[in-house]
């Protein structure tokens, strides 16, 4: 049931490690009596410390786990500086779930492409579990992530074990090599962008397949273009677009973006939204994200 969007909870924190350098994993108990399972695939929480701040941080885990939240902060303000330091046991207030989610009900019985880019494997970890506990559900799944480095990939043993284990087709790409790396030893130490992953043609029926992504700006742009010389319908193209949003409830009008608040209409976004919106890729209006 949904919390008063207005009124943050306090969660305690359970687990927490350094997932890589400044990314920090978090795991969180709900107050008691409240459900941890109640969100979406590509919603979000607004976590806050009193005193400090609030934002806007997706969640990581899935709701067919329900019993935990967790959740993957990246040190780069006061608040995040602030989450890094705590440790298991202290609370953090949090507000939600808000957003719309992935649209679960055209993803079911389609096989599922996940592509992510760098800190975009946070939001989409929450749908590829869900896909991976549901496969009686859901088709094939496959998974295209990219880093800059080896030490850069998220979620990298779990994602290799996804891939051992059957559950889904996993390749990992980085942009710079790092020879005698983990990455080297189980990839093959392929370079290059996801986009070239994406182009080998690692998909089964582009036409019928459900494409979730989230990545930089930049990494829209260039997936798109491919996705469709790859034969992928603009139908099924959804992106995770958190641009600029603070209250979570569309009051503030930060995530204000033409006519629409990414924090209540998103953040998940299709492709048909992002292309009549461009201002969704923090592009200037009138300006095309993509040649198509």
């Amino acid at each position: 049931m949904m919390h008063n969007p207005y009124l943050p909870e306090d969660w305690t924190i359970t687990a927490k490690r350094e997932e890589i350098e400044d990314h920090f994993f978090l795991e969180l108990a709900p107050p008691c009596g409240s459900g941890a399972g109640d969100y979406i695939p590509g919603q979000f929480f607004e976590v806050s410390i009193p005193g400090i701040g609030e934002a806007p941080i997706s969640v990581s885990s899935s709701p067919t786990r329900p019993g935990s939240l967790q959740m993957c902060v990246r040190k780069v303000g006061r608040l995040t500086s602030a989450i890094s330091r705590l440790n298991v046991g202290d609370v953090l207030g949090l507000r939600g779930p808000l957003g719309n989610g992935y649209p679960l009900d055209q993803v079911l019985g389609r096989d599922v492409l996940i592509l992510a880019g760098g800190l975009g494997m946070v939001p989409l970890r929450s749908l590829m579990r869900y896909i991976a506990d549901c496969p009686e559900r859901f088709g094939r799944l496959t998974v295209l992530y990219g880093a800059r480095t080896d030490l850069e990939l998220l979620f990298y043993d779990e994602l290799i074990q996804l891939g051992k284990s059957g559950q889904a087709q996993v390749r990992l790409i980085t942009q710079e090599a790092q020879p005698g790396g983990r990455y080297e030893a189980d990839q093959g130490g392929r370079t290059g962008f996801v986009t070239d992953l994406l182009a080998a043609g690692v998909c089964r029926g582009p036409q019928k397949t459900f494409v979730a992504m989230c990545g930089p700006p930049v990494f829209y742009r260039y997936a798109v273009k491919t996705l469709l010389e790859e034969g992928f319908s603009k139908a099924l193209i959804f992106m995770s677009l958190e641009r600029r949003m603070e209250c979570g409830v569309g009051k503030c009008g930060h995530c204000s973006v033409g006519y629409r608040y990414t924090c209540v209409e998103g953040p998940i976004f299709n492709y048909w939204d992002a292309y009549n919106t461009p201002e969704l890729m923090e592009l200037k209006k009138g300006q095309p994200w993509i040649n198509s």
